[in-house]
C-alpha cells in the first residue's frame, strides 16, 4: 500500500504550543509505515523528527495582515505544487481538504472579548483591518467547495460553527486532544511537599494553580478577584506583558502574599502536584491541554462556560463550571475544592474521567477521517 502523504499547515510551529501536541501525538500514535508526514510552515523551533518533511514558506511580511495574507499564498502555492492526498490546516486558509479549529471561531471570541473592554476597545475591533480580514478569511475557508472536514476539539466548538456559518453538520467531527495519562499522574506526598516548600507554600493550605500565557483571555483578572475574599493561595504558571498589572490589582485585593507567579515552566506537572485544583476562568477556549494534564494529575477544574472542558466535568463531580465573569460563583466553586489530603474523591474522578482519551484513540478517530476524506477525493 502507498503511504498517505499528508501535509500539516501551522504558520508558526512550536514543540510547546497545544496544536503542535495534538500533531505529534497524533502522529507517534499513526506511525511512520502507513503515513508520509509534510509540514508546511513559516518557521520551526526546535528539532523536527527526521522523518517528516519540512516546506518552508516564509514570504516577506510587513505587519500582521501581510504576514496572515502571505504565508496564506505561499501555503496555498506549496500544498498545489506538491499535490498531496489530504492537506490538514490549522490556519485559516481556503482550499484545504481539513481545518482543524484549535483556535475555536473567530468571531465568537471578539463577542467574547468585548464582555471585558472598554466600549473604545470594542470599537477599535470593529474597525480593526486585521480583525476583519481574520473574519474574512474564516468565512471564505468554511464556504470553500475543497473543504470536506473539520476537526474540533470540543462540542462547543462545533456549536459556534453551525451558528455563526452554513457548514453542514456532518462536516464536523468532535475529536478530543489525548493526553499520555503515564506521564501526567497524580501528586506523590514526597512530590506535593517538596514542591510547596519550594514555593513557600503552607502544607496545609488549599492551593489552586492557573496555567496558561495570555492573562486577559485566559482570565487571571476573575481567578484572582475570586481568590481575594477566601484563604486560598493560587500558583500562577504562564507569561504576560501586563504582569505588574495583575500583580498591582492582587495587592490591592489584599492576596498578593497568597500568590505566587512562577512565569512560564518547561514542565509543569511539578506545580500541579503542589495545588489541589485548577482555576481557568478563561473568556473564549476551545479545549486547553492545561485541563486535561490538570485532571489527570488528580485535579478537580473549575472553569468557565467558554472553555470546552467544561463538557468534560459535571458540577459537584470533576470540578465546578460558570460564567467566567461571575466572581461569586468562582469563588464559590474555589472554596468548595477540598484540600486533596482531606478529600481526593473529586481528583480521583477528574483522572478517571480523562483517562479513555489516550493517543491511540486520538489516531483511531484521525485514521478513520483520513480514510472518509480520501473516498470523496
Amino acid at each position: 500500500m502507498n503511504k498517505l502523504r499528508l501535509a500539516i499547515v501551522r504558520q508558526k510551529y512550536r514543540p510547546d504550543g497545544g496544536a503542535e501536541r495534538f500533531i505529534s501525538r497524533a502522529l507517534e500514535a499513526l506511525g511512520s509505515e502507513q503515513l508520509e508526514l509534510n509540514i508546511i510552515t513559516r518557521s520551526w523551533q526546535g528539532t523536527p523528527n527526521p522523518d517528516w518533511h519540512l516546506h518552508i514558506c516564509n514570504p516577506p511580511k510587513l505587519g500582521r495582515i501581510s504576514r496572515e495574507r502571505g504565508f496564506a499564498h505561499a501555503a496555498r502555492a506549496c500544498w498545489e505544487r506538491e499535490k498531496f492526498d489530504i492537506v490538514q490546516s490549522h490556519e485559516r486558509i481556503a482550499g484545504c481538504d481539513i481545518f482543524r479549529a484549535g483556535d475555536g471561531v473567530h468571531r465568537v471570541w471578539l463577542e467574547q472579548r468585548a464582555r471585558i473592554v472598554s466600549p473604545w476597545q470594542r470599537l477599535s475591533a470593529t474597525l480593526s483591518p486585521y480583525h476583519r480580514y481574520v473574519l474574512r478569511a474564516e468565512e471564505e475557508m468554511f464556504e470553500a467547495p475543497a473543504l470536506k472536514a473539520v476537526i474540533c476539539n470540543s462540542e462547543m466548538v462545533k456549536q459556534d460553527i453551525l451558528r455563526c456559518f452554513s457548514l453542514d453538520a456532518s462536516k464536523i467531527h468532535v475529536i478530543h486532544n489525548a493526553i499520555d495519562t503515564r506521564r501526567f499522574q497524580p501528586a506523590t506526598e514526597a512530590t506535593r511537599h517538596a514542591t510547596r516548600q519550594q514555593l513557600n507554600l503552607p502544607d496545609s493550605a488549599t492551593v489552586l494553580i492557573y496555567v496558561g500565557s495570555g492573562f486577559e483571555r485566559k482570565g487571571l483578572k476573575a481567578a484572582i478577584e475570586a481568590l481575594a475574599n477566601s484563604d486560598r493561595y493560587l500558583i500562577v504558571v504562564g507569561q504576560d506583558k501586563h504582569l505588574p498589572r495583575y500583580q498591582q490589582l492582587a495587592n490591592r485585593l489584599n492576596c498578593l502574599d497568597r500568590i505566587r507567579f512562577v512565569g512560564v515552566q518547561q514542565d509543569v506537572q511539578p506545580f500541579y502536584h503542589a495545588a489541589d485544583g485548577l482555576l481557568l476562568p478563561t473568556l473564549y477556549d476551545p479545549f486547553p491541554n492545561v485541563v486535561l494534564e490538570a485532571m489527570a494529575c488528580g485535579l478537580p477544574v473549575i472553569t468557565s462556560t467558554g472553555c470546552g472542558g467544561a463538557e468534560f466535568i459535571t458540577a459537584g463531580q470533576e470540578g465546578f463550571v460558570c460564567d467566567a465573569l461571575d466572581i461569586k460563583a468562582l469563588n464559590q466553586a474555589l472554596l468548595a475544592i477540598p484540600a486533596l489530603s482531606a478529600n481526593s474523591a473529586m481528583g480521583e474522578a477528574a483522572r478517571r474521567r480523562i483517562e479513555p482519551y489516550n493517543p491511540q484513540r486520538l489516531a483511531q478517530s484521525l485514521t478513520s477521517l483520513y480514510q472518509q476524506v480520501l473516498q470523496t477525493n
